[in-house]
């Protein structure tokens, strides 16, 4: 029985590390190619991602299948236009396309929040940082509760914003908060991530009130880069 277990298992995981590597060749399309791109041999993705090359080969098949990349003699494999791919695959063509969407907007906010945290270091006042440390006190205590903390991640972003004392990003910041609403809900369901997010609040703050403008910029691209990373992993 025991014996009989071991192949069908092994036919399991060779299944998912393809359906893993095409994922990350998903991810490889929209994040850095573009429609007409070849995608790399075979050889340096099976290198890239430390799998075997029949990985790589049955990762390409399932993308063809769903149109997102296309074989073409003598040029390799071609990346397709995603829009075409929803006429095969519609939800994997808006999944794709949300990725893209999401990715460009947390981009958005890497350009303009740590440079953001930067000046907010320099002008904030003793009663902006306590408004401020009052947010991570409730944001703390939904925290041990397990409670989402949605509106306390807003508004202490929103804060620092309001410190650096620029209307116009203000608008820019609530828009950006707005459409990421929805991202933000699930990437805070993810286990561990309430800590994450609030320890991250935790060294901005520290740095706002050292007045330590470097700092503050540094810890805000941590944060960032800490949020990106558990918002691609729930899309």
């Amino acid at each position: 029985m025991g014996t009989a277990a071991k192949p069908a298992f092994a036919a399991l995981r060779r299944s998912k590390l393809y359906e893993q590597v095409a994922g990350k060749l998903e991810r490889l399309i929209v994040d850095e190619l573009k429609p007409g791109d070849k995608l790399p041999p075979e050889r340096e993705l099976a290198a890239m991602f430390k799998v075997s090359r029949s990985s790589i080969r049955d990762a390409i098949r399932k993308l063809e299948a769903v149109g997102l990349v296309e074989p073409r003699q003598g040029a390799g494999t071609i990346v397709c236009d995603i829009s075409s791919a929803s006429l095969l695959d519609p939800l994997t063509s808006v999944l794709l396309q949300k990725r893209k969407l999401v990715g460009e907007l947390l981009e958005v906010r890497h350009m303009i929040e740590p440079p953001l945290a930067a000046r907010a270091a320099t002008r904030a006042t003793a009663e902006q940082l306590a408004v401020m440390e009052g947010i991570l006190v409730r944001q703390q205590e939904k925290v041990r509760r397990g409670e989402a903390t949605i509106e306390e991640d807003s508004e202490f972003h929103y804060a620092i914003a309001t410190a650096a004392n620029n209307s116009v990003i203000l608008k820019v910041l609530d828009v950006l908060m707005d459409l990421l609403r929805e991202t933000r809900e699930r990437s805070l369901q993810v286990e561990g991530r309430l800590d994450k997010s609030y320890a991250g609040h935790l060294r901005i703050l520290s740095a706002l009130k050292r007045k330590n403008a470097e700092a503050a910029e540094r810890a805000m691209r941590q944060h960032l880069r800490e949020v990106k990373h558990i918002v691609f992993q729930q899309l």
